[in-house]
């Protein structure tokens, strides 16, 4: 039977802006102890001081850190675990697309595909498996972030994020004995993030709402609620799933 109880412990990454901030906002709200992790300090600690000050209380704590790289998810581990002792959710949010003009020669399509997944898969895989030997067994909850891209393209972006389908599924079925579910969201266009940067306008909004049914894109809210059922008690046997949240862009049949 799993543990609860009101106070828990999370780790967002990619928690400044956008999904991320959202994410870390909803489970503050919730009473958790956020921690949330990504390169840049200044815009992580306005997020975390916007939410605490919204709550009235220090939920939030910001740490800098480029999960791409070993030496420092290690360190951002070692100052969690200084503060507190099991972890109970980790959502790996930090990815994007870092190579939106593709190149065509040869140097370059190497670089844009090492590039996307070294700053989707690595941040990910690198993080869970540092925080595994924290996490609570029973009830410890791993939510990662992907993408409708995965599915239709952009091919690099797309396929750094259908990598981790495969790697979120195996850790599923080793973790289920443990009590530990693994799951996936995959957000089709959302509105008020940093991911299209300066290419957002008008016309592209305009775009990307009509390619959903719903005539618009989620708010980032939307897709926070979403993360917050998986990482919560009464989705404990959910495990090993893609919840699509895309507005009807793309239906799951499967």
């Amino acid at each position: 039977m799993e543990e609860s109880g009101a106070h828990r412990v999370a780790v967002v990454s990619g928690g400044g802006t956008g999904i991320g901030r959202a994410i870390a906002h909803a489970l503050a709200a919730d009473g958790d102890e956020v921690f949330v992790l990504g390169r840049r300090r200044r815009v992580l600690e306005e997020a975390a001081s916007t939410i605490n000050g919204g709550l009235g209380e220090q939920r939030v704590h910001a740490l800098c850190a480029d999960l791409r790289q070993p030496e420092w998810v290690a360190e951002a581990v070692r100052q969690i675990a200084n503060r507190t002792g099991t972890i109970d959710v980790v959502v790996n949010n930090a990815g994007g697309n870092f190579a939106a003009h593709p190149k065509s020669d040869l140097d370059g399509v190497r670089d844009d595909w090492r590039t996307n997944f070294e700053g989707n898969v690595l941040p990910a895989v690198l993080l869970t498996h540092a925080l595994l030997p924290r996490l609570r067994r029973p009830g410890g909850r791993i939510v990662t972030i992907g993408s409708i891209a995965a599915f239709r393209g952009p091919a690099t972006y797309g396929g750094s994020k259908a990598a981790l389908h495969p790697w979120s599924a195996e850790l599923a079925v080793a973790l289920a004995p443990e009590g530990i579910s693994v799951n996936m969201v995959a957000p089709g266009y959302v509105t008020e993030t940093e991911f299209y940067g300066d290419r957002m306008g008008p016309e592209l909004h305009e775009d990307r709402s009509r390619r959903a049914p719903a005539g618009r894109g989620a708010d980032p809210s939307e897709i926070a609620a979403l993360v917050r059922y998986l990482a919560g008690a009464e989705a404990g046997f959910v495990t090993g799933q893609i919840l699509q949240a895309n507005g009807g862009a793309l239906l799951g049949r499967g």
